[in-house]
């Protein structure tokens, strides 16, 4: 027996203007969250993003290929109603964030995080006044409470749409400050896919690339461009 799967039940998908947000209805009707709550986008472009998400349906529901509609889903029902252990849960990562932890050889790899990641954190120290410093070696090492302070603030600020995309690109790379920094637009997503896997892709130099392995970075690196792209979205124009 195979399980039972929701069907398309609407002819027509538009984008409407509430008092609240832009709406996606479903032959006039608006979509509601799992929880409940009128699915609203703080802008039209994200909307328009969720609705194409729901007219590219055909007769089976896959909420797999709705990645907007999941993420704002999220905002909606998970961070907003109460973002402080959100923002406090991600604002640790920086306390052992995987740009402080260098390898101590070969000295090839050396070269290599530091010419990518030193740059993170200096534009880090730069926007935040948060100086993360490196360790060499696995071993946790305490970093300045005063720097920690100051990014925990800066987490603390993003509204819940952002610290749900933020969400998605820290716990995939492990890293504060290149989620900050994917926010912030100072690199390109695909190369802060990149960088986040320094130690991964030398690996497969040496060794040679798992086929298996090498897939689930491709679903995780599409993730975070997701992501990436759903902040953008979600940014009401200046």
């Amino acid at each position: 027996m195979t399980g039972w799967a929701p069907r398309r039940f609407w002819s027509a998908v538009r984008v409407g203007q509430e008092a609240a947000g832009w709406a996606v209805l479903l032959d006039e009707r608006p979509i509601k969250t799992p929880g409940r709550a009128s699915l609203l986008s703080p802008t039209e472009a994200l909307a328009a993003a969720v609705a194409a998400e729901w007219e590219a349906q055909t007769e089976e529901i896959r909420p797999e290929t709705m990645p907007f509609t999941r993420a704002l889903n999220s905002a909606i029902d998970k961070v907003a109603p109460d973002p402080g252990p959100v923002a406090d849960m991600l604002a640790g990562y920086a306390e052992t964030d995987l740009l402080c932890y260098r390898a101590t050889h070969p000295e090839e790899l050396i070269e290599r995080q530091d010419a990518a990641w030193d740059p993170y954190l200096d534009w880090a120290a730069e926007a935040y006044g948060a100086r993360l410093e490196p360790v060499f070696g696995v071993m946790p090492a305490a970093q300045d409470a005063a720097a920690l302070d100051l990014l925990r603030r800066a987490v603390h600020r993003l509204d819940p749409h952002a610290l749900t995309a933020l969400h998605e690109v820290v716990t995939l790379t492990g890293s504060l400050v290149l989620g900050l920094a994917g926010l912030e637009g100072r690199v390109e997503p695909g190369d802060l896919w990149r960088d986040a896997r320094i130690d991964e892709l030398w690996q497969a130099e040496q060794w040679g690339a798992d086929a298996e392995a090498e897939a689930a970075a491709a679903a995780r690196e599409a993730a975070v461009k997701q992501a990436l792209r759903f902040y953008a979205l979600s940014r009401r124009p200046a």
